[in-house]
Formats: C-alpha cells, sequence, structure tokens
C-alpha cells in the first residue's frame, strides 16, 4: 500500500507528474509557501552565492495557505501560553499604555508651548438618541471595584473537598443590530438597515474595545489580562472572541458591556458637500484644497477640531456594544479550554469579507457586501483620510492629489470591510513573551527532539545576517531576485520542487525523533527564550502536534 508521504515525494521528483496547480496543492498540503520571496545571499568571505527562497509571511490562506496555517498556530500557542497563568510577572508594568492612545487630537494643537491644554468633558452619557429624538440605547453607570490590586492573574478557589481551582474566563463581544437578517446574514430590508452605522462601528470597533478592557480592569478590581482576535459575523459585522485570565462574576461582564460605549470627537461628517466630479482641488500657492467654484480654502482640519471643544458640541459617532455576550468560565488543562484556542483564531487565516464564501456566495450576499464596502468607501478612516473633502474639512496634513473613495489605507478595502487594525489584540503582561520568543520556543521543542533522537537540525544560522567579518561589516549579502511567479514558471517549479523535497526529509526526521521519543521520552524541555522549564504544546511547522512532557 502507498502511503501518503510516498506519493508526495514520487510527484515532487518527478516534474512532468505536476501541473503548476498540483505542485501548489502539495506545497500547501505539505506546509510548503507557495509564493516564496527569492532572494540571492553572497558570502563576502568567499565570493559565493546562493539563491534562496523566505517564505512570504502572509496571515491570509488565499495568498498563502502554509504560512497562514503557520501564523495561526503560532497564535494559538501564544493564547495558550499565557490564559492560565499562575504568576504576575516579576514586575507590574504601567498599564496606561495597554489603554487606548489619545486621539491626536484630544489635545490643543499647541500643547507643545505656552498655549492652554483644552479637554473635553470626562462626564459619562446616561443615552443616546437618533435623529428624532428617540431614545436608542442607555448607558448604565460603570460597577466601579474599590480598588484595583497590582496583580494580573485570577483568584484561586477551594472547593469543600480541598481541591484548588484557579479558572478563567471565555468572551464574546459583538455589535448592536443594525436591522433584522436573514438565516444568510443579509437584511430583510435593505432599505431601512442602517449600513452607515455598521460601517462607522466597523471603523471604530478596535477603539471601543480598548475602552471595554478599560472599563473591566476599573470594575474587576485586577489589571485583567487577554488575548482576542476580531472576526465578522454572518452579517458582516464585527465581533470578537477573547481569552480572559481570572474568573470574573458573570452580572458584573453584562453590566459593564452595558456600559461601555466610545464617543468619536471627529468633525461632523454626516452629508456630504462635494460630490461626483464636482470635488474639491488644490490650490499650489496657499497648499490648500479649495472649493471648486468660489476658490475658497476649506475648513481646515484643526479648525474644525476647534468646534468639537465648544461646550454644546456633540461627538460625531457613539458606539457601543451589543446585547449578546457569551460567557464561559473555563478550568486549565481541560479539552474545553484547549478547543476555545483553536474556536479564538479559528478564522485569523480569512480576510473580514470572506465571512461569504466568494466562490458560493449568493447574490444576495453579493449585494449585502458591496453595500457595505460602498459605505466604508466614502467614509473617512482617519484625520488624514482623503474622505474629509467630501464634508468640505481639509483632511489633517494636506497634500495634493487626494482624491475622495480612493483612500489607500487598509479600512476601505474590499477585504477588510472598515477594518483596518490588527486583527490579534494581546494585553501587554499576556505572556511575558514576545512572538518571536514563541517562535523561538516552537523550534526548540523540534531541536530537542532530534537531538534526542541523534538527528543533526536544519543549521538556521546559516547566512545569518549577524554574521560579521573582522571590520564588523555583514559576511553575508542579501539581494532581491526579480523573479515573477506568473511569468518565470520553470524557475518557480524548480524552487518550489526543491521545498517539498526538503519539508519532506525534515518531516521524516521529526515522525522519526518522535518515534524514538515514545520509547524513551526525555527528562525535561526547555525554553529557548526562558531558563525555566515549560511544558511544550507546539504544533512543529507542517506537523503533528509534540506530546507534552
Amino acid at each position: 500500500m502507498t502511503t501518503t508521504t510516498s506519493t508526495t515525494e514520487e510527484m515532487a521528483a518527478d516534474p512532468e507528474v505536476l501541473t503548476d496547480e498540483l505542485l501548489r496543492d502539495t506545497a500547501a498540503k505539505v506546509g510548503v509557501c507557495v509564493r516564496p520571496l527569492i532572494r540571492r545571499v553572497t558570502d563576502t568571505d568567499t565570493g559565493e552565492s546562493e539563491v534562496v527562497p523566505l517564505s512570504c509571511g502572509s496571515t491570509r490562506a488565499s495568498v498563502c495557505p502554509s504560512c497562514a496555517a503557520k501564523a495561526r498556530r503560532l497564535r494559538m500557542q501564544q493564547c495558550r501560553d499565557g490564559w492560565h497563568r499562575t504568576d504576575d510577572p516579576a514586575e507590574i508594568i504601567d498599564q496606561a499604555d495597554d489603554e487606548p492612545e489619545p486621539e491626536p487630537d484630544d489635545a490643543d494643537a499647541g500643547a507643545g508651548d505656552s498655549s492652554p491644554v483644552r479637554r473635553r468633558s470626562t462626564k459619562r452619557l446616561t443615552e443616546v438618541t437618533d435623529d428624532d429624538g428617540n431614545v436608542v440605547k442607555k448607558f448604565p453607570p460603570l460597577p466601579l471595584a474599590p480598588d484595583v490590586e497590582d496583580r494580573t492573574v485570577g483568584r484561586v478557589y477551594t472547593s469543600p473537598d480541598g481541591k484548588v481551582y484557579r479558572p478563567s474566563m471565555f468572551l464574546t463581544l459583538t455589535l448592536p443590530s443594525y436591522g433584522r437578517v436573514r438565516a444568510d446574514g443579509t437584511p430583510r430590508s435593505p432599505k431601512t438597515y442602517d449600513y452607515r452605522r455598521a460601517a462607522l462601528d466597523a471603523i471604530h470597533f478596535p477603539k471601543l474595545l480598548d475602552r471595554f478592557w478599560q472599563n473591566l480592569r476599573r470594575c474587576a478590581g485586577y489589571n485583567v489580562q487577554y488575548f482576542g482576535c476580531v472576526e465578522p459575523q454572518r452579517r458582516l459585522a464585527l465581533h470578537a472572541h477573547a481569552a480572559v485570565r481570572g474568573a470574573i462574576p458573570r452580572a458584573l461582564l453584562r453590566d459593564v458591556v452595558a456600559a461601555t460605549y466610545q464617543q468619536v470627537w471627529w468633525p461632523n461628517h454626516d452629508e456630504p458637500i462635494y460630490t461626483g466630479a464636482r470635488l474639491p482641488i488644490w490650490n499650489e500657492r496657499t497648499e490648500t484644497y479649495v472649493d471648486p467654484d468660489t476658490l475658497v480654502p476649506l475648513v481646515s482640519w484643526d479648525a474644525a477640531m476647534d468646534a468639537t471643544y465648544e461646550p454644546d458640541a456633540e461627538a460625531a459617532h457613539v458606539l457601543y456594544l451589543g446585547e449578546q455576550v457569551d460567557m464561559q468560565g473555563l478550568l486549565p488543562d481541560t479539552q474545553l479550554a484547549d478547543n476555545r484556542v483553536g474556536y479564538i483564531c479559528k478564522y485569523l487565516t480569512k480576510n473580514i469579507a470572506e465571512a461569504y464564501d466568494p466562490d458560493t456566495m449568493s447574490r444576495r450576499q453579493r449585494t449585502h457586501l458591496n453595500r457595505l464596502h460602498r459605505e466604508v468607501r466614502w467614509l473617512p478612516c482617519c484625520p488624514e483620510c482623503p474622505n474629509w473633502l467630501r464634508f468640505g474639512i481639509q483632511p489633517k496634513n494636506p497634500e495634493p492629489g487626494m482624491q475622495p473613495g480612493y483612500c489607500p489605507r487598509p479600512a476601505h478595502q474590499l477585504e477588510n470591510l472598515g477594518h483596518g487594525g490588527r486583527r490579534v489584540l494581546v494585553s501587554r503582561d499576556w505572556s511575558d513573551k514576545t512572538l518571536a520568543e514563541h517562535k523561538a520556543d516552537r523550534a526548540e521543542v523540534v531541536r530537542a527532539a532530534l537531538a534526542e533522537a541523534g538527528i543533526d537540525a536544519p543549521d538556521t544560522d546559516r547566512w545569518s545576517a549577524n554574521q560579521t567579518d573582522d571590520d564588523g561589516t555583514p559576511r553575508f549579502v542579501w539581494d532581491p531576485v526579480d523573479i515573477d511567479h506568473a511569468t518565470d514558471r520553470q524557475t518557480y517549479r524548480v524552487i518550489i520542487r526543491r521545498l517539498i523535497t526538503e519539508r519532506l526529509r525534515w518531516q521524516q526526521e521529526y515522525d522519526t525523533a518522535k518515534a524514538q521519543a515514545a520509547n524513551d521520552p526525555p527528562d525535561d524541555t526547555h525554553s529557548a527564550t526562558q531558563p525555566d522549564p515549560v511544558t511544550p504544546a507546539a504544533k512543529p511547522e507542517g506537523g503533528t502536534l509534540c506530546p507534552a512532557t
């Protein structure tokens, strides 16, 4: 009987067997980057050079399935390592930088000189009304804790029989309804569906999440740590799944969710002034945008922001969380907790618009997707966004060539649908490691297994940019190689076949090492970045889950 591995090896060795599509599928199957970056590395000591393929590092499966899967596994490892931690960092870090950064224009532009700094009132809102004055949302007061303890881990609970527990939580946060939807996520009434609010909420969703974690820390009474991922719902609205360290009463969580909101203090941008072909034009002499008819300069960004400091000024937009909240208490080292790690990171390899499968989405879903994207395209995403010109306002730091509807920032792209920020949100004291250190730990698991079996691990330090000659100059010089995967097919095929063969050899060596370790397990496994021993739960690139030791 022919095994899958041997069949793959035969196919990779025979260039005539694999078509371009099959070669790509085979590369993805064994964990090889399907669109490698080609570099030529030259040894300045010997003069020898070699063409080296580097992984593209994409986090989207539609671009590179192998690199996206690798990035997802790394994030899962990061989530596991910090979720049920039982010790605080050696030194409690000031969490001010972990809270939402102040808007650049929250203070007067003259804050750096002798001008007084203006700040808006911190009085909490009690409700939000619509254009007709109807109350659409009421905000209860925050249930503030009397004191916030300097700890990042959850409390320990002891049962009557003496067992000790330190539970943590899984949490899902959503946005409010914008109108009734069908089972396929599309609006029942597209005419009344609030696409504008949906788009604005998507653009500012990261700010709302930051505000929620800030409020939760103030109410839970300790420095809550979290690992969260942002993803789309079926209706294309954003929501977030999060692993929360420590157990928090469900009633308190519901109160904090109900009381959390975020005000967007930007100039009003409800109704566009310039549309179609009638748009502001650039004046070279004054270096400003002017009205196309009167040639009068548009309101500057600073002047527009000044109006937001008036006593009767209102925020341009207020967003808040939805009523649907999922809260689950979980114990460490359980199958349910491990399943939740996979669930939190489940859609990290997909973009926001892929809530609908591009190959199978219905006409109704495509209409809904395009309608939401059209709204996102024309709304401002930041103070520097060209879309401010539509509303008669100079963007911050204006420059020639700005055109509404063509902002290059990620929020306006179809695949992001307004969300231009990070998909993974991690608090500062989550695991005490950087993502690079987590990656090093995963690699060390593989190296330890190979060394135990007497197999030489691949030399990852070869051609290192850190190696220098006696005069301090880099020994190895890296230069890009201009190879187009679409046109230079033969070179691409040779590189991919070589990578597949190398990956299969590494996988076979690692499988051999694991089989030997099963019969003669090592005493312990150590972190590559920390002196203390850790329990590995890492999955090597392209491999299977390593057994804990």
